[in-house]
C-alpha cells in the first residue's frame, strides 16, 4: 500500500517559473468522491491515468494508487466525471535531495488560483521554503482538485 505524504502551500508570485524544470497540461475529473475516497481520471499532455486516493488520515498523508490507461480510454473515462474537469498546467521545480515542487497554474473558474505542492517521506520532514512559496493550505479542503469542481476559486477567492 502506497502513502502519500504532501504539503501544500500558495505561490506568492510568478518567480517559480524561471526554475522550473519541466511543464505539462493536466486535465482531470472525479468518476467518485464520497467520504475522502475519490476515483480520479487525468490526462497528462498525451498520457491518462486512473488514480484511487483514500481519505486524509491526519491531513498531510492518504493512501494512493494510480496507473497509467490508454489515452482514448481516459478521454471516454472524464465524460463519466461528475462537475466537469479541472484544467491546469504543472511546473516541476527543483526542491533539492531529489524532490520537486509541483505547481499548478489553474484555468477556467479557478483561474487566479497558483499553488504548490511537495512530496515527502515523512510528515515532518525539513525541506528548504523558497521565497516565492506563500500560505501553507496543507488539509484545507476548499484547495482540493475535488472540491475546487464543486465550489470553483471564482466564488470565494475574496472572502
Amino acid at each position: 500500500m502506497h502513502f502519500e505524504i504532501e504539503r501544500k502551500f500558495l505561490v506568492r508570485d510568478g518567480r517559480f517559473k524561471a526554475l522550473s524544470v519541466q511543464s505539462y497540461r493536466i486535465r482531470q475529473g472525479y468518476i467518485a468522491h464520497d467520504g475522502g475516497n475519490t476515483v480520479r481520471v487525468r490526462i497528462r499532455d498525451r498520457q491518462g491515468f486512473l488514480t484511487v486516493k483514500g481519505p486524509s488520515r491526519d491531513g498531510i498523508s492518504r493512501y494512493e494508487w494510480e496507473r497509467e490507461i490508454p489515452l482514448a480510454d481516459a478521454e471516454e473515462l472524464l465524460l463519466l466525471c461528475h462537475g466537469g474537469t479541472i484544467d491546469k498546467t504543472r511546473h516541476l521545480v527543483p526542491a533539492g535531495g531529489g524532490k520537486y515542487f509541483e505547481v499548478d497554474e489553474f484555468y477556467g473558474d479557478n483561474a487566479g488560483l497558483v499553488m504548490a505542492e511537495i512530496e515527502l517521506d515523512a510528515p515532518d520532514e525539513p525541506f528548504e521554503k523558497p521565497l516565492w512559496l506563500g500560505e501553507e493550505v496543507t488539509g484545507d479542503r476548499r484547495y482540493y482538485n475535488s472540491h475546487l469542481l464543486k465550489n470553483p476559486f471564482k466564488d470565494w477567492r475574496n472572502r
